[in-house]
């Protein structure tokens, strides 16, 4: 268990960080949104146990990661925005250096190489040079470095700049498969829409603050509880706009074409169910009733003011 109580970064009269306070639980993947200069960099390198916070603490499995340095970073994988390669050594070399450095036995470190090379697809790599690889596969490797000594917790900054969309996409599913073995992942990005895809946890901070915690259904739901409905029936699109006016929870419709409209809502799941089956009741033929899920960007959006540091 990770947690975070009231951690705070000042230099001298600038707060960087103001009072972040959250939870996760073994297999959550949070999701570690903000704009540039938010705090998101400032709070992960105090995690990684780089930085001394002002005030306030955090705790991995009960280890401080303000304190005892040694302990705590043995349960740490640090992967920061911007990583430095030792270019002309072998990537086996360079995984070696590490796992020496973390303290894995001799004995045990060619069989801890060849896993997370095997787990980030890199075992064909295995004697290649360092500098020989692609953006995506320097991104891997030192995601694999991350992972010689079997951390309970992973930091990983904007780990997705600079690649390709394939890179992306197979950065994604690794990050997946590290929560699914049971591994605390926190992810700073800015590719907010492939955060969704795996992240089940999502954190967004503004000027050093922690505005919103949860899964995005959570937040939504603690900020507003009207919600927009888009309504397809086979024909009397525009009787049926008329139909719900002044009916319970509707503030207002918009037609969007000849069979579709929408509905802005505000009410009780039991009212929007009522709704339809008033609907139905009235004769129309409705071939689709949804609610317009939001995503990441929206959820942004709302919570945030584009403030900045």
């Amino acid at each position: 268990m990770l947690v975070v109580d009231g951690l705070r970064k000042e230099y001298g009269q600038f707060t960087a960080v103001d009072g972040v306070s959250f939870q996760l639980k073994p297999g959550d993947i949070m999701g570690f949104i903000g704009s540039n200069g938010a705090g998101k960099t400032t709070t992960i390198k105090m995690l990684a146990t780089l930085l001394e916070p002002t005030l306030g603490r955090a705790t991995l499995n009960d280890v401080p990661l303000t304190e005892g340095l040694i302990d705590a970073r043995k349960l740490i994988g640090y992967m920061p925005d911007f990583f430095g390669l030792y270019e002309d050594i072998r990537v086996w070399e360079y995984l070696e250096l590490f796992a020496s450095i973390y303290g894995v036995p001799k004995t045990e470190r060619p069989g801890v190489i060849d896993e997370v090379l095997e787990l980030t697809d890199l075992g064909f790599k295995k004697d290649a040079f360092a500098k020989s690889l692609s953006r995506g596969m320097q991104q891997r490797l030192c995601l694999a470095r991350c992972l010689v000594h079997d951390p309970d917790l992973l930091l990983l900054d904007e780990p997705a700049s600079g690649l390709d969309p394939r890179a992306r996409a197979e950065l994604k599913e690794l990050v997946a498969e590290l929560g699914r073995m049971g591994k605390i992942v926190i992810v700073s990005s800015h590719i907010l829409p492939e955060l969704a895809d795996f992240c089940n946890v999502v954190g967004i901070i503004e000027r050093g603050q922690l505005l919103a915690f949860g899964s995005v259904e959570e937040i939504i739901s603690g900020i507003e509880q009207r919600r927009m409905i888009e309504v397809k029936v086979l024909e009397r699109a525009n009787e049926a706009s008329m139909f719900l006016h002044g009916k319970e929870g509707v503030v207002s419709t918009f037609l969007m074409g000849a069979s579709t409209l929408k509905v802005e809502f505000e009410g009780s799941m039991e009212s929007q169910a009522q709704l339809l089956a008033e609907m139905i009741q009235g004769g129309f033929l409705i071939t689709e009733f949804r609610v317009d899920a939001a995503d990441l960007e929206d959820l942004f959006m709302k919570v945030t003011t584009g403030a900045l540091n």
